[in-house]
């Protein structure tokens, strides 16, 4: 076979295998306009909570949030016309996320059996002591001098922590705690972690948290176990 020949057969060979593949590749789902809006919108809510957590209310600039969202400012603007329209739309979410991550942990916790009192400290410390409370926290002390804003946040944070809240409260009661028992614990547990977010303020000592939500589980232990030898009477 000649140069010319081996050439040609070889460009045939490549553009058989190149048709070959093109087939096999299925064509890209070309996205709604409703699903690239609101993949903007996420994207710019997701940089406004990068910089809260960074520089929080006071230092919070729209034009920062779009360059980290890397969306246009008229795209940014058009979602979320004002900064606080923007504030109010990533508190909800930062809210929302920790609702979410709270369930996930009960259906965990019920798969793999674990201990229901840790699994409540643990979702606590994870929100408290993580840098959205403080966030939340910060928008919250903002909303002093707007009334409506703080009325806002405390809206979605009443509806967040009270769906935690009432989550927790019912495993308890399916593992045989009285209801009225059951919310008095989880109010006193998240009550204490949330506690340890404001000590930690100006004493972030989490070897000492540690400790001290040991002993509170030592006490719960006991008295969960007086609660359930009542009930079986």
């Amino acid at each position: 076979m000649s140069n010319s020949e081996s050439l040609a057969s070889a460009s045939r060979s490549v553009r058989s295998a190149s048709a070959t593949s093109a087939a096999k590749r299925k064509p890209r789902k070309r996205r709604t306009q409703a699903e690239r809006s609101d993949e903007t919108q996420a994207r710019v809510i997701e940089a406004a909570a990068t910089v809260l957590r960074r520089k929080g209310y006071a230092g919070l600039r729209t034009d920062e949030v779009a360059r980290v969202a890397k969306v246009s400012r008229g795209a940014q603007q058009y979602h979320f016309p004002t900064k606080d329209s923007l504030v109010l739309a990533t508190a909800a979410h930062l809210l929302r996320g920790g609702l979410e991550r709270g369930r996930s942990r009960v259906e965990a916790m019920r798969l793999a059996g674990e201990d229901a009192i840790e699994a409540i400290i643990q979702d606590s410390i994870d929100f408290f002591l993580g840098a959205d409370f403080g966030v939340i926290l910060d928008l919250v002390l903002a909303g002093s001098k707007d009334r409506a804003l703080r009325d806002e946040i405390y809206g979605y944070t009443r509806a967040s922590r009270m769906g935690v809240e009432e989550t927790w409260t019912q495993v308890l009661c399916e593992q045989g705690v009285p209801r009225d028992k059951a919310e008095k614990i989880v109010w006193l547990t998240i009550s204490i972690v949330r506690g340890f977010a404001v000590r930690a303020l100006w004493q972030r000592d989490e070897t000492l948290f540690r400790g001290l939500l040991d002993e509170w589980k030592l006490i719960l232990a006991g008295h969960i176990k007086s609660l359930k030898g009542m009930k079986s009477r």
